[in-house]
Order: C-alpha cells, then sequence, then structure tokens
C-alpha cells in the first residue's frame, strides 16, 4: 500500500479524451469528496497516476496516441490504483481485453454517474474493511508483546524456619498440589460434515490464509506462492480471499460479481452476464499468476455450471 492510499487520501485520476464526459467524472468524483487530476490522453494520464498515486483511475478505451489497453498495461507495471474501464457501446470483446490489461472493473457508455459513485463506495467499504481489521491485529500484537514484557511476579517469601532447621508450611502458604494431566479426548469424525473453510485469522495464524503453498493476509494486502510474492489487482485479490475464506465451498460466478460490488447474495441485486464472463476473466488472470491450468488447478478448481472453489487439500 501506498503513502497516499495509506494516509486515507481521496485521490482519483481521470484518463478521458471526451471533454464532456472528462467534466462529468471530475464533477462526480469531486462530489464523492475527491482531488481529482484529468488528462486527454494516455501517456499524460499514466505520467498523473505516476506523480498523484490515486486511489482511483477510470481510463477511457479510445483515445489519441495510446489506447486505455496499453495504458491499462503501463499503469499496472507500478501503480496499484483501482482501474475502472470505460467502454462504448457495451462491446464484450473491449470489455475482456480491458480486464486482461489490468482493469479491475468497468462500466458501459453511456454509464449513470450513481453507478460509478457506487462501484467506487464499495471499493471504499472493502479497503476501510481492510484497514480496521489492520488495526485489530496491530493491536492484538501489541498486546501479546506487552503482556511478554511484564515482568512476572516475585515468588513469595520462604517460611521462616522451625528450630529443627526444617520450614514449616501452613496451610495459607502452601501450594496446592497440581492437578493430574488429563489426556484430551479425540474428537469424533463426522464423514458427513462439510470440510471446513481454510485457515485464517480466527485460527491464531495472524490473519494468513493458507493452501498448497499459497498464503494471503488481506489485513495488510500481501500474497505469495512458495515464499514468492503475487503481484495481483485489487479485483483478482478480493476474489481469491473469497474463494480461500470459503475454502470447498462453491461460489458462483454472480455472487462473486456481487462481493465485489460490497453486496451481498440476493435476488433482488442484477447480475448481468457481462458481469459473469469479468469474473472469468478475473479468475483467469489469476490462473495465469499462480501458473495453473483450469483443466488441472493446484488451488482454484471450477465446478462446471456452478462456480469456483478451492482445491482439496490431498
Amino acid at each position: 500500500m501506498t503513502a497516499n492510499q495509506a494516509n486515507g487520501e481521496r485521490i482519483a485520476v481521470i484518463i478521458e479524451d471526451d471533454l464532456d464526459i472528462r467534466q462529468l467524472l471530475v464533477e462526480v468524483l469531486e462530489q464523492g469528496g475527491f482531488e481529482t487530476h484529468s488528462a486527454g490522453n494516455g501517456l499524460d494520464g499514466i505520467e498523473l497516476v505516476r506523480r498523484h498515486d490515486p486511489i482511483v483511475t477510470t481510463l477511457d478505451v479510445s483515445m489519441p496516441g495510446i489506447d486505455g489497453f496499453e495504458a491499462a498495461r503501463r499503469i499496472r507495471a507500478f501503480s496499484g490504483t483501482y482501474l475502472i474501464m470505460l467502454t462504448a457501446l457495451g462491446e464484450e470483446a473491449d470489455t475482456l481485453i480491458g480486464l486482461q490489461s489490468g482493469a479491475d472493473d468497468y462500466l458501459v457508455k453511456p454509464f449513470r454517474p450513481r453507478e460509478l459513485r457506487a462501484r467506487i463506495d464499495a471499493m471504499l467499504r472493502r479497503r476501510e474493511r481492510e484497514r480496521d481489521s489492520r488495526t485489530d491485529v496491530e493491536s492484538l500484537t501489541a498486546g501479546r508483546t506487552a503482556d511478554a514484557s511484564t515482568p512476572a511476579p516475585a515468588p513469595p517469601a520462604p517460611a521462616p524456619a522451625s528450630p529443627s532447621g526444617a520450614a514449616e508450611a501452613s496451610p495459607e502458604t502452601s501450594a496446592p498440589p497440581a492437578p493430574e494431566p488429563v489426556a484430551a479426548e479425540p474428537a469424533a469424525a463426522d464423514a458427513t460434515t462439510a470440510p471446513a473453510p481454510l485457515t485464517g485469522a480466527a485460527d491464531g495464524h495472524d490473519g494468513w490464509y493458507e493452501h498448497r503453498g499459497l498464503r494471503l493476509q488481506p489485513e495488510m494486502h500481501l500474497a505469495s506462492l512458495d515464499g514468492e510474492q503475487l503481484e495481483l489487482t485489487r479485483s483478482e485479490f478480493e476474489l481469491l480471499r473469497l474463494l480461500m475464506d470459503s475454502g470447498r465451498r462453491v461460489r458462483s460466478k454472480a455472487d462473486l460479481a456481487l462481493s465485489l460490488r460490497g453486496e451481498s447474495y440476493v435476488t433482488s441485486y442484477y447480475v448481468s452476464d457481462a458481469d459473469k464472463r469479468a469474473i472469468e476473466v478475473h479468475l483467469a488472470n489469476l490462473r495465469r499468476k499462480l501458473g495453473e491450468s483450469a483443466t488441472q488447478p493446484n488451488w482454484i478448481e471450477t465446478v462446471r455450471g456452478v462456480g469456483y472453489r478451492m482445491t482439496a487439500e490431498d
């Protein structure tokens, strides 16, 4: 996480060649409390992202000079900004190429300003939850450190010696006999119980999820595979967290799409085919970075016609 993002600065960069749309985006984001910086072409926009380190960046596909796809690839090489691609006329090919280039989300022109704000707000809510969780972990760690540094109470003074030279132990000062150790009984295995989710913060692993050498720490936004750090986009990271948190429980594409928006899985929310296709692209990008194939997965398993889940431990 960068300095601006750690300090909670609401900075946005807008890369859009259409002046009217650019002014609309500036207005929408500034109404949301963002400090905005805008550019009319990809090269200038990349430099703005490098200079201002924004939390969110909107990026048009069709621009003079380098297009939005190339701009996205260059931005993603140095920035973790939440990248929203703006595509025209609902062309699915543009959407898919944009996501493959590193975009986190997309909107089709003409878009509704309220929907743009809703998606950005959902991203910010996830960041707030991560920051709160990180604070809790740091507080817990600090408490453990303080407990470890607190000196142990001094042992009681020995009882005065009796005339015969032996120490007399009174009932009040005698230590009670230590209880005999009792062997813990093994829990009965239940073959009908569904597999539990993978390890997480509640089990004493300091918030790390682990599975077959793949490790994830949501509070610190860290992901690694066999000790090598993974460079994931925000959406890829969040999808991996959702799947690792669910373990062997299957998550549908609609469920994952809604979770990325910060919404619960209820039928009153609409999930389009394009939204589901976006999940497929994010998962394909994630698998590519993990170095696995969909047909022989080591980590993420496709349940045909249903959704995705983590592979079994064995």
